[in-house]
């Protein structure tokens, strides 16, 4: 089995050390929806699924979650499988609430097998949707309206043919709005119901970020405004490539319509502890204090005048926010108006396994050198 991710493949599994379980119990686990991880009796991660590396339940070859840890110690001592719902905070952040399933059992000599359901997303799911429906049944009238109430004035000025083709300008404009408030609202609602792990792969955030750049070059060349890029080629992330992409081309597409002509746009990465932050840095208007606590909701906009002149929908942070939560993490905001903003994308790190397995050497070597000591 390869020691590395297939971002093509949904159950595909991470062998973490060149120890595997057997083939058939393998692919039996791999079909299987929940997030499944195997370890030996020290808590030593062997295996695990790319949902259990969503969730965020493995830290550097160790569970992360502690209640799930002594659950592993009870099985180990006496052999039973237990059983066991939990709420626990989502690791590394620990900003959002885990409600799970977990059960623990004997798989093979040496091996403790942990399954893990995620009970509260199908309630969340099902909760998000009748919201989601609602604001969208609303937000749709506008733009819809506007094109009935165009069409209307095109028929009577259909004598006068700059008139009409004032209107049939204006038409345009409120097709393309709509044309862009629908593909928002297909993103965002595929956002809100889709694993991100079945589309994921270790993802390096430099790539990424000059992906996303890429996508809005011509507006911001257009506009004279210069990106400026210093991200760390050594970050990487265990993500879907696209929906990082997204998040990133939406604050990029902020940050260009709420700067000047002539300004810059920075865009930065680091690694601190166990996170990498990606920072979209403007000159732009900036965002009023009070505004701040709202920015994320769905179709909440600072300014809807401002809004329609740049084609906003309202849905382009909420996409955001959204993709962060999907991968254990959350975007940050700073904003002074009349300065410029800072939005950071703050995602969980990913280990490389020679690194992990460099760190566990290195600390049995000074575990064995301490010994040795103690015993001189």
């Amino acid at each position: 089995m390869a020691s590395a991710y297939d971002s093509n493949n949904a159950s595909d599994w991470r062998l973490v050390e060149n120890r595997d379980v057997p083939e058939e119990v393998g692919r039996i686990l791999a079909v299987l929806p929940s997030a499944s991880i195997v370890v030996d009796p020290d808590g030593f991660v062997i295996q695990a699924s790319a949902r259990a590396y969503a969730l965020g339940l493995i830290t550097r070859n160790s569970v992360a979650i502690k209640e799930i840890v002594a659950m592993i110690e009870r099985v180990v001592l006496d052999g039973e499988t237990r059983e066991q719902e939990m709420r626990v905070r989502r690791p590394p952040l620990g900003r959002e609430l885990l409600e799970l399933q977990v059960r623990v059992a004997d798989l093979a000599p040496g091996r403790i097998l942990i399954l893990i359901d995620d009970l509260a997303e199908d309630r969340r799911v099902d909760a998000v949707r009748r919201d989601f429906v609602a604001n969208v049944s609303h937000e749709l009238k506008t733009p819809v309206g506007a094109l009935s109430v165009l069409a209307e004035a095109v028929q009577s000025a259909s004598d006068d043919a700059d008139q009409v083709r004032h209107f049939a300008e204006r038409m345009q404009v409120e097709a393309s709005r709509l044309g862009h408030l629908i593909q928002d609202i297909i993103d965002l609602s595929r956002l809100q119901s889709d694993d991100p792990l079945l589309h994921a792969q270790v993802v390096n955030i430099d790539d990424v970020v000059h992906r996303a750049i890429e996508d809005v070059r011509t507006v911001a060349d257009k506009r004279e405004i210069d990106i400026v890029v210093a991200c760390d080629p050594e970050n990487f992330v265990y993500a879907d490539f696209s929906q990082i992409q997204t998040a990133l081309r939406n604050l990029l597409v902020n940050a260009i319509a709420y700067s000047s002509d002539g300004t810059s746009i920075a865009v930065y990465s680091r690694a601190v502890d166990a996170i990498v932050e990606i920072t979209v840095k403007d000159q732009g208007v900036g965002i009023p204090t009070n505004d701040l606590d709202r920015i994320f909701e769905r179709f909440y906009r600072v300014d809807p005048a401002r809004s329609r002149v740049t084609g906003g929908t309202g849905l382009g942070l909420s996409i955001v926010k959204h993709v962060c939560q999907n991968h254990g993490g959350e975007c940050t905001v700073w904003s002074e108006a009349g300065v410029g903003s800072s939005f950071t994308l703050r995602l969980p790190a990913y280990v490389p396994d020679e690194v992990v397995q460099a760190e566990l050497e290195e600390g049995l070597a000074q575990m064995l050198d301490s010994n040795g000591e103690a015993q001189s």
